[in-house]
């Protein structure tokens, strides 16, 4: 598990009103998946949507702990992680914690959506990770997640 990282920085609000922050918890037992997601998504996926921080976890008693401790906005669970993968991962805090955050899962395969549906994810990116597919799961879960009745 990695300290978070902020990103927000010096950004601007989109013109026209204030942009949806996200705070981010990011799961994958594999670095370069962890650092190929954060590239893809970047600081601001859409012109209303900016990245607040990251909060990366290696395993999943790392990831099952921050969600005890912390409030994130979106979580992305790597479905490819061993030995737990973030499928399972998903439907399991989907069951276990009250108003959970949406949750993007990555897949090993595009064919993998029925595993996706089955987690209860909010949204799936298949690997190899597409920055723009990676990006536009993200800005949609957060549009989403915006208008919903509170």
């Amino acid at each position: 598990m990695s300290a978070p990282h902020d990103t927000a920085g010096e950004l601007s609000p989109a013109p026209g009103g204030a942009a949806r922050t996200l705070r981010i918890l990011l799961y994958s037992d594999d670095r370069s998946t962890r650092d190929a997601v954060r590239v893809a998504v970047g600081r601001r996926p859409a012109r209303d949507v900016v990245v607040e921080s990251w909060f990366e976890c290696a395993t999943a008693a790392a990831a099952e702990g921050a969600m005890r401790t912390s409030a994130f906005d979106l979580l992305i669970l790597d479905g490819e992680s061993a030995p737990y993968g973030g499928l399972g991962m998903c439907r399991q805090f989907k069951h276990e914690f009250f108003e959970c955050p949406p949750i993007i899962v990555l897949t090993g395969r595009p064919q993998d959506d029925w595993l996706a549906a089955w987690s209860y994810a909010d949204g799936a990116v298949p690997h190899p990770l597409d920055p723009m597919l990676m990006a536009q799961a993200v800005a949609e879960v957060a549009a989403r997640e915006a208008v919903k009745p509170a």
